[in-house]
């Protein structure tokens, strides 16, 4: 087949731009958001409920109610091991997630419920109210930087 200028023009403005496209792409999955300088350990000012579960607030949220623990709510967020190596961010992924709170770890279900819209919350959560050491999980305390983008 015979290719007019034109139609080879058309097909490599199409190629280079289906690669960008794909590059762009496989740099954002393998963005990595650095870790908060307490992520080891929580420090002294965070707040730690009776379950284990520590936290502080980041950033002040705008918003009044807090949802409850069947509440669908939109966050973005961005979660590490203790040692730093970060393992999931919606950030990272530039889409943020939306759930109900009772379809996730027992740690995000209790935590987020302490946050009201806008807010940026750090969260350490002990590793029996995350994964639980299961198999193929992130495993030891876990820590979320959450921000609640709104409740459903």
């Amino acid at each position: 087949m015979i290719m007019t200028t034109t139609q080879t023009s058309s097909s490599f403005a199409f190629m280079l731009v289906a690669l960008l496209v794909v590059g762009v792409a496989a740099f954002a999955a393998q963005r990595t958001i650095p870790a908060p300088e307490d992520v080891a350990a929580p420090p002294a000012d965070a707040e730690t409920t009776a379950s284990g579960l520590a936290s502080k607030v980041i950033e002040a949220g705008t918003g009044s109610q807090h949802p409850g623990p069947t509440s669908t709510v939109t966050v973005h967020y961005t979660g590490w091991h203790t040692n730093g190596e970060m393992f999931d961010s919606s950030v990272a992924r530039g889409q943020p997630a939306s759930f109900p709170l009772n379809r996730v770890i027992a740690g995000w279900t209790e935590g987020v419920q302490l946050m009201v819209a806008g807010e940026k919350r750090r969260f350490w959560i002990p590793e029996d109210l995350a994964y639980g050491g299961r198999p193929g999980y992130p495993a030891g305390m876990l820590v979320f930087d959450v921000e609640l983008i709104s409740i459903q």
